[in-house]
C-alpha cells in the first residue's frame, strides 16, 4: 500500500486498512461481512474505500454506505434496520437480495441494487455495529476521532448540506452510542486523528 506522505490522518487510515485486511484474511471466508461504524467525519467512508481497493479475496466486495439507506436526516435507526433486513440477513442466509437507495433530494426510495451472497460486503456508516448486525459480521470496526476534527472534516466534505443538520444527526449518534455500545461490540477499534 503506497504511503500518502506525512499526513497523520492518511497514515492512521493506512494502518487501519492493513489491520482490517489482516482480519479479513484471518476469517478465512470467501464472502465475509465487514461493518465499519463511527460518528460523522470519523473517516469511515475513506477507510471503507481503502479496504475495498485492497480487498484480499477473489471478487470485488459489495461496498454499501448507510448514507444511501438512511431515509432522511432523522433516519439513522431506520437506515440500519433497512440494512439488516435487506442486506445482512439475506446475505447470511445465502440469499440474493436487493436494497433501495434513498434519494435525499426527492425524499423517496430510488433505484434498487442487488446483493449477492457469493461476494463479501462492506457496510459503512454510523449505526452499522449493534447487537443484531454484529452477530452477522465477520469483522466489525469502530472508528474513533476527536470531535473537532470530525466536525471539520464532515463540514468540509458536505458543507452547507450538512451544517444545519449537524446537531440533529449528532443526537442520533449519541443515542446509538449509549444504546448499542458499538465500541464494545467492535472486533477492531481504530483511531483517526
Amino acid at each position: 500500500m503506497p504511503s500518502r506522505n506525512d499526513d497523520p490522518v492518511a497514515q492512521a487510515l493506512q494502518r487501519a486498512t492493513v489491520s482490517i485486511i489482516d482480519a479479513i484474511v484471518d476469517v478465512a471466508a470467501s464472502n465475509p461481512v465487514v461493518l465499519i461504524d463511527g460518528r460523522a467525519g470519523a473517516g469511515k467512508t475513506t477507510l471503507s474505500r481503502m479496504v475495498a481497493a485492497n480487498w484480499p479475496l477473489a471478487g470485488r466486495p459489495q461496498l454499501i454506505a448507510l448514507d444511501s439507506l438512511y431515509p432522511g436526516w432523522d433516519g439513522l435507526d431506520a437506515g440500519v434496520e433497512r440494512a439488516l433486513h435487506d442486506i445482512l440477513r439475506p446475505h447470511a442466509r445465502g440469499l440474493l437480495s436487493t436494497w433501495r437507495r434513498w434519494d435525499w433530494e426527492l425524499a423517496t426510495d430510488a433505484e434498487a441494487h442487488a446483493v449477492t451472497p457469493a461476494l463479501g460486503v462492506i457496510l459503512e456508516g454510523c449505526g452499522a455495529v449493534n447487537s443484531a448486525t454484529a452477530r452477522l459480521a465477520d469483522v466489525s470496526v469502530w472508528v474513533e476521532s476527536p470531535d473537532a476534527a470530525r466536525k471539520r472534516r464532515a463540514l468540509d466534505r458536505d458543507g452547507d448540506g450538512f451544517r444545519p443538520h449537524w446537531d440533529r444527526w449528532a443526537a442520533q449518534e449519541e443515542r446509538h452510542l449509549e444504546r448499542d455500545d458499538p465500541r464494545a461490540l467492535a472486533t477492531l477499534r481504530v483511531t483517526v486523528p
